[in-house]
Formats: structure tokens, C-alpha cells, sequence
């Protein structure tokens, strides 16, 4: 039976090391590898290798195809030492990995070397244990998990839309959430506005609205904008920074005024709609894809686009398309997963089915083609209160 030392000796004689300052240096060419650290986490806490990839040694075999599936790329490992990291890399070999090194003396080496090194934002052991579901998956993790304490979402209404997604948005860790809405809440609002509650009639909803997310979260911080979006306010609630926008707005002129002011700002917008039983969602990305324009250039007459408080709107519907709001913005923040960018999701919760319509960037859009005539806002409310020509 081969000792450890033995096996130690053997697996580094079938694999591939380069020193610390070899690695270094691939680190700053033109095609730098990915640096895999496979230590346990309270030395990964310590500090890493700048942009390196954490998968503890027990977790290798089980979580690298969801982190690091191109097979082909080249890989450096390193542990403490590079006497665990030797392991790895026989592994790796094994899993189908072709362009993988062993960096012997490991980090240790590294930092003798003075290497730079990065240390990462650590969760607290209550956020480990709120978050513990999320940190399991490899397309989130502890750095996927800080993207979303870090991350600052705009909802455009406390809404039908506005309700599920900000708790969803709220119980997922994204640390800041902005809130616009003028109304106050109301008994009819109560049937699909699940952020609000009985007590809180006659109570503007974006404090409402507040007051559930805080409950739900203390991470969360809200910033409530007790106020209609206008052409007068979007710059400056535009101003406070936001990575994605989340749009439940009810009228055309909102969304329209949306659509300029993300365009004109480069802030995606997940866009959501519902009327009676069906609901639509689709993800605009300035410069990555169609906007709203080119979906709509001009909006319907009043008479074909009643709202919900002049059609209804089935109670759970809002649920439904606000989560899958919640699902996009989320994989906008983490960077992971395709999202609906040119692709419209129709819902019809009657029938119970799911179609796609594929939405392609308008070149003479106004807004984002290629030679745009509209530069600045425009007086929402005339232009979708304006009457239409045959064919508009």
C-alpha cells in the first residue's frame, strides 16, 4: 500500500508546475489562464490571487463543470503549499481538462514574491446562513451573493408588478432598492398587491412598500420616491445610480419616459405588462439589443390598451410575471444565464401556456438606431395622447 508521500510523488510526476513568478507572468499576457485556488475557506479569507476562481478541494469534483466548463482553457491551481493543488490537477486531468498547472510553493511562494494580493468581502455568519441556498449554487456563491448586496435596483411602481418583484428582489439580498410611486394604497389594490396589507389603507406605497421589504430584510435598504415619474424628475432619481430597472408601470407615457431615460443612461430595463389573464416580460439593454421603441414606436390608441383598473387583471398574474422581472434582474446583476434581451415572453395563465416573440433592434428607432432624432425628453403624455395616422 503507497504511502501519501509516495501518491504525492507520484501524482506530481504526471502533471505540469510552473513556479509562482512563471505563473505571474502568464497572469499578465495576453491570454492570461484562469487561477483556481482550491483551499478551504478560511484561508481563501486570507487573500487570493487577483480574479481567481474558489472551489475547496472536496467541493472540486462536483461544482468545476458549473465554474469552469471550457474544458480547453488553460487553468493554474494553487493551495497553501501546492501539495493539495497537485491532487487537483491529477483530477482536473482526469475530469477532461487538457491546459491544466500545478503553481508549486503556492500562495505562500506568491506572496514572498510580493505578489499582489486580493482579499475578498466576507459574509457575516447571519448573511451565510439567510443566503446559505443561494451560496450552494456555483453561477452564485459568496461572490455572486456580494454582487447582490452591492447591487442598486430601480422599481418603477409598488404595484401588481412592483409587490412580487421587490420581495423577491428584497429576500435575494440586493442591498439597495429604489421605489417610485405617487399612489397610495387602496382596498382594490389588495387583491394582487401582496407588498401591502389591510392596515396600510390610506398609506403611500412606496412607504409601504418599505416598511415590508425592511421587515423582510435587514440588508435591504429602500429608497422610497413618494412621487410620479416625470420628464421633470427622472434625472434626478437617475442620479442616485442604479445597475438595472425594473419596470411594473401601468400607462405608456412611464413607459416610454423609461425606455429614453435607460437608453440615454445605459441602465437595463426588465419590462413587464399584464392584462387580465396574460402578462408579457422582455429585458432591454441599451446597445445589446432592441428597446422599447423598437417593439413600440408609437403606442395604441387608448381604446385598444385599457388598464388593468378598466379590464381587470386576474389576482395571481401580477405574481407570475413579477417574479419572472425578479428571475431577469437577478441574472442581470450576477452576469449569468441568457437573458430575454430580443426575446418577448407572453404568458397566458387561461391556457396555461408560454410563447416567444423575437424582438430585433430597430436601425431608424428614434432613440437607439443609428442616426437617432429623439435627444431629450418629450412631452410623454402628448405623444401617446396624440392621434394616429392610417397605418401608425
Amino acid at each position: 500500500m503507497p504511502s501519501y508521500r509516495e501518491l504525492l510523488q507520484q501524482a506530481r510526476a504526471e502533471i505540469d508546475e510552473v513556479t509562482s513568478a512563471e505563473a505571474h507572468a502568464l497572469a499578465d499576457s495576453g491570454e492570461p489562464p484562469v487561477f483556481l485556488d482550491v483551499r478551504n475557506r478560511e484561508e481563501w479569507e486570507e487573500g487570493f490571487v487577483p480574479g481567481a476562481v474558489w472551489i475547496p478541494r472536496g467541493n472540486l469534483e462536483s461544482r468545476v463543470e458549473g465554474l469552469l466548463p471550457d474544458r480547453e482553457r488553460e487553468i493554474v491551481v494553487y493551495c497553501a503549499s501546492g501539495t493539495r493543488s497537485v491532487f487537483a490537477v491529477k483530477t482536473l486531468g482526469e475530469l477532461g481538462y487538457s491546459r491544466v498547472t500545478n503553481m508549486a510553493g503556492g500562495i505562500v511562494d506568491w506572496k514572498r514574491n510580493g505578489f499582489e494580493v486580493q482579499t475578498p468581502a466576507v459574509l457575516t455568519p447571519a448573511q451565510r446562513a439567510r443566503y446559505s441556498r443561494h451560496l450552494l449554487i456555483p453561477e452564485v456563491g459568496d461572490e455572486g451573493q456580494q454582487k447582490l448586496l452591492n447591487a442598486r435596483i430601480l422599481l418603477i411602481g409598488a404595484g401588481g408588478l412592483g409587490s412580487p418583484a421587490s420581495l423577491y428582489l428584497a429576500a435575494a439580498g440586493v442591498g439597495t432598492l429604489g421605489i417610485v410611486d405617487d399612489d397610495v394604497v387602496d382596498d382594490s389594490n389588495l387583491q394582487r398587491q401582496i407588498v401591502h396589507s389591510t392596515e396600510r389603507l390610506g398609506e403611500p406605497k412606496a412607504l409601504s412598500a418599505k416598511r415590508t421589504i425592511e421587515a423582510l430584510n435587514p440588508d435591504v435598504q429602500v429608497v422610497a420616491y413618494q412621487e410620479r415619474l416625470s420628464s421633470e424628475n427622472v434625472e434626478r432619481i437617475l442620479a442616485d445610480g442604479w445597475d438595472v430597472i425594473v419596470d411594473g408601470a401601468d400607462n405608456f407615457p412611464t413607459r416610454y419616459l423609461v425606455n429614453d431615460a435607460s437608453v440615454w443612461h445605459d441602465v437595463p430595463v426588465v419590462h413587464g405588462s399584464i392584462y387580465r389573464f396574460e402578462g408579457q416580460v422582455t429585458v432591454f439593454e441599451p446597445g445589446e439589443g432592441p428597446c422599447y421603441r423598437c417593439l413600440f414606436p408609437t403606442p395604441p390608441p387608448p381604446e385598444l390598451a385599457p388598464s388593468c383598473a378598466e379590464g381587470g387583471v386576474l389576482g395571481v398574474l401580477p405574481g407570475i410575471i413579477g417574479s419572472l422581472q425578479a428571475s431577469e434582474a437577478l441574472k442581470l446583476v450576477l452576469g449569468v444565464g441568457d437573458s430575454l434581451r430580443g426575446r418577448l415572453l407572453l404568458f397566458d395563465a387561461l391556457a396555461t401556456t408560454v410563447d416567444e416573440v423575437v424582438v430585433r433592434r430597430d436601425p431608424t428607432c428614434p432613440v437607439c438606431g443609428e442616426h437617432p432624432t429623439i435627444t431629450e425628453y418629450v412631452d410623454y403624455v402628448q405623444f401617446c395622447a396624440a392621434p394616429r395616422g392610417v397605418g401608425a
